[in-house]
């Protein structure tokens, strides 16, 4: 075992306590994350710690897994997913995650109730007038049963049955309520064809459950504060898209550890979580689009300054590629590749960064392109101006 790991594993601990500020939390959850020190775990292994990995474009997973991993190597990812040991589906807040076959089991049960909540309330329920969702999620399953179609595809054949009704809204309610999966070579590398939809249960060869009940919504909430803790009932909430989260964290409490942040709102955990020093060094690290960090609370002030947060996720739903110093946000980055080069730009907050921090940064940008743009015969890192 590593020094850092030995440090986090001496400083957790399973009483009470009060008043963690932002970097006591922020050093817990880059520990969970393996963004303190990279793992040895394999990308499947790492997926279920994670609970997932957000994956609305295809290659911020791997960019996820490079970061966490040693020696990570990118057809590991392809590999996992063609075998169908990774899925590639809706899940937690209604968003696109990879999972694995396995959590895919375990936890779409437990969200099926809110991802047919989530189906109701959408703009997409405009199409069910005078229809049910169910009938609509079983005229899907019919359509897709022993096949895989593309979206306008699967809108074409619900066509046949509601040719009055927008059959491409529709589509889109089978494909956020039903479980479904997207299809290799949907979210491979580099991959943006359409997505086609398969039955999860034609997928991956077993039933898939409608509601898990409250033993299944537990356990996600375990799952979740093991890599994303210690949390809130809201920042549960927010990462999962459930409701009741503080009555279930509260029905939980005796096999919790318990505390609270330093405005005095209370903390979950589990009890032999890794809490380290805060003082505990933080390398630089990459972190892709969309990464699980910046999304999993509602309280995000350990991983960013608020005030960049403009900077970090855009008014059309896009988050930034990021970049961490001593273990929060500071600055965004860019890899832009063509057939015979790659170029990683590094956009820091402040305009100057410290010549140890540089370095540093320039190593992680090297070895990123030495993994995802392999076939370029020059790589090239710069700093450059943030934008404004």
């Amino acid at each position: 075992m590593s020094p850092n790991a030995r440090r986090s594993r001496a400083a957790a601990t399973g009483g009470a306590a009060g008043g963690l500020d932002r970097r006591a939390l922020n050093r817990a959850l880059l520990a969970r994350q393996s963004l303190l020190e990279r793992s040895d775990e394999s990308p499947l292994t790492m997926i279920e710690r994670l609970v997932g990995l957000q994956a609305q474009a295809p290659n911020p997973p791997y960019l996820g897994l490079w970061t966490r991993l040693c020696g990570f190597r990118m057809e590991q990812l392809s590999q996992a997913m063609r075998a169908r040991q990774v899925v590639r589906a809706t899940m937690m807040r209604g968003t696109l995650h990879l999972v694995s076959a396995a959590d895919y089991r375990a936890l779409r049960p437990a969200l099926q109730p809110t991802l047919q909540r989530l189906s109701l309330r959408s703009g997409h329920a405009r199409a069910l007038d005078g229809l049910d969702l169910a009938d609509v999620r079983e005229a899907g399953r019919a359509v897709l049963r022993g096949t895989a179609l593309s979206a306008k595809a699967l809108g074409e054949a619900l066509r046949a049955r509601w040719p009055g009704h927008d059959t491409g809204e529709l589509a889109l309610l089978v494909r956020g309520a039903e479980p479904v999966v997207h299809v290799p070579p949907a979210g491979l590398w580099d991959e943006h064809a359409p997505a086609r939809f398969a039955l999860a249960s034609d997928w991956l060869g077993v039933d898939i459950g409608e509601d898990g009940g409250d033993e299944a919504v537990d356990a996600l909430l375990l799952r979740y504060l093991a890599a994303f803790g210690p949390a809130s009932a809201r920042d549960a909430a927010v990462w999962s898209g459930l409701t009741a989260t503080g009555e279930r964290l509260q029905r939980l409490r005796p096999r919790l550890w318990s505390g609270c942040d330093d405005t005095g709102t209370e903390l979950f955990d589990l009890p032999g979580a890794p809490r380290p020093d805060p003082a505990l060094p933080a390398p630089p690290r990459l972190l892709p689009e969309f990464d699980n960090v910046l999304l999993a609370h509602a309280e995000r002030s350990r991983i960013f300054d608020p005030e960049r947060r403009s900077a970090i996720f855009t008014r059309n739903g896009l988050v930034a590629a990021t970049f961490l110093v001593d273990g929060f946000v500071a600055g965004t980055w860019k890899l832009q590749r063509s057939a015979a080069s790659a170029t990683l730009s590094i956009a820091p907050f402040k305009p100057r960064l410290p010549a140890a921090v540089r370095e540093a940064l320039e190593r992680e940008a090297l070895d990123c392109m030495t993994v995802v743009a392999g076939e370029c015969a020059r790589h090239e890192v710069r700093f450059v101006a943030a934008d404004p």
